[in-house]
């Protein structure tokens, strides 16, 4: 099924207005998860201590999207606390009407738009009130005979076959992630918008009563971004199934703001833009796969066997590029070489190439992206990190899992995805001035 898969925190602060009849583009700042701005900002951890637990959900992350997420084995979810600790992006959206402001994870790997709901029998624990429908005088529940009901995905659970009819004939559903968390509850529809500029009516909302997510108290619930008919995306209407953003570098990310964009506005164009198709699969049918045929590094190009059927999924939540094993262990090779420099071996760190400070490694080569239409030539910023205030190390790690073209590798670059062209598009830019 489906996975958290985003990294920055999204302050909804739209210029614009976003209703039926209106604009068809509009956008949001975004503040990465680290800046002071953030509710999960903690003063006491460390830089290194922050790189760690980047480095920590990106390996998990690629691990967990490696395992089967079968059906047959969820009767074991209800019966499992499940902790996911890589929600590393937030959005502000308001429900209802009136509107009730919350953060909620916001998702690229899944569709489904959902809040904690009273009653709530069994909820994480969330800093505030659970979000009551009663209270609302535009929600309305869902048949189970309505065409959204039957968008949502069969799973047996205990016996029970979900989505199933309620005594009331609404639409009771049953959500998982691939790390064996979930959310059941009443599908319906509910007003859903951006602080005072964007309104979206009517939209497939699911109120969660059971919910076994207990990652952080600061979130209500999730907002998938992922490429299903439920999701954010696919439910903006004139606005069009279009999103984009521009990462700033890693050193800027804590002071500069950047914007997430929807519909006519996540357009990017000029000479320098290149597109990669969308590859469909019907195994992972919310992901945006790619097809990464190689990586050139100086006049080497290591090609990538496993071609054609999208074979690497781009992820702005996971912080790391995360590779088949062997092919990592071929382009790192070709990278240590070229720098020649002294490799530091760096104790409790998940790191496999590093060095002492940016001097040992300006001998850095050309390197040199290739996915099908479209060649991609990284920076420094793009390919190290600093793990410390003088440790720069290889921001790819290898990987038995999925592979996930991580959000290290989209510093300085607009991204966009557009669903209906079925593409991403990559442009270079100075991201600070975005």
């Amino acid at each position: 099924m489906h996975a958290h898969s985003l990294a920055l925190i999204i302050l909804l602060l739209s210029t614009f207005s976003v209703n039926s009849n209106a604009t068809k583009g509009f956008s949001i700042d975004l503040v990465h998860r680290d800046s002071p701005l953030s509710p999960f900002y903690n003063s006491s951890m460390t830089h290194s201590e922050r790189v760690q637990n980047a480095a920590l959900r990106s390996i998990s992350r690629a691990n967990r999207f490696g395992q089967s997420s079968s059906m047959a084995d969820t009767s074991e979810l209800v019966e499992t606390d499940i902790i996911p600790n890589d929600a590393n992006y937030l959005m502000k959206i308001s429900v209802g009407t009136p509107p009730v402001e919350r953060w909620a994870v916001a998702d690229t790997g899944s569709d489904l738009i959902w809040f904690q709901c009273s009653p709530c029998p069994r909820c994480y624990p969330q800093n505030a009130q659970l979000f009551d429908p009663t209270r609302s005088s535009t929600y309305t529940s869902l048949s189970c005979r309505s065409n959204q009901c039957k968008s949502l995905p069969q799973v047996p659970v205990q016996g029970q076959s979900y989505p199933y009819c309620s005594t009331s004939n609404e639409c009771t559903y049953f959500y998982s992630y691939d790390d064996r968390s979930y959310t059941i509850g009443e599908l319906g529809t509910e007003s859903l918008s951006f602080g005072q500029a964007a309104l979206f009516p009517k939209r497939v909302f699911g109120c969660g009563h059971n919910n076994n997510l207990a990652f952080y108290q600061n979130t209500a619930g999730f907002v998938g971004l992922g490429q299903g008919p439920l999701s954010l995306v696919s439910q903006m209407g004139n606005v069009g199934r279009k999103f984009s953003y521009c990462l700033p570098p890693i050193s800027q990310q804590q002071t500069t703001s950047t914007k997430l964009r929807f519909g006519e506005e996540a357009t990017i164009s000029g000479n320098e833009v290149v597109s990669t198709p969308l590859i469909p699969r019907p195994d992972s049918p919310t992901y945006y796969y790619l097809n990464l045929e190689g990586i050139t590094v100086g006049q080497q190009t290591v090609p990538l066997t496993s071609q054609g059927n999208g074979n690497i999924f781009i992820d702005s939540g996971t912080t790391l590029t995360m590779l088949p094993t062997s092919f990592y262990e071929q382009v790192e090779a070709l990278v240590r070489q070229a720098i020649g420099a002294d490799q530091l071996i760096v104790q409790k760190s998940y790191s496999k190439l590093c060095y002492t400070n940016a001097k040992s490694i300006q001998n850095v080569p050309a390197f040199v992206v290739h996915f099908t239409g479209a060649n991609l030539s990284l920076n420094l910023q793009n390919i190290f990190r600093f793990i410390s205030d003088d440790v720069m190390c290889l921001a790819m790690l290898p990987t038995d899992g999925k592979f996930i073209y991580g959000n290290v590798a989209h510093i300085d670059f607009e991204v966009e995805y557009d669903l209906d062209q079925k593409k991403v598009s990559f442009a270079p830019v100075d991201c600070t001035k975005q």
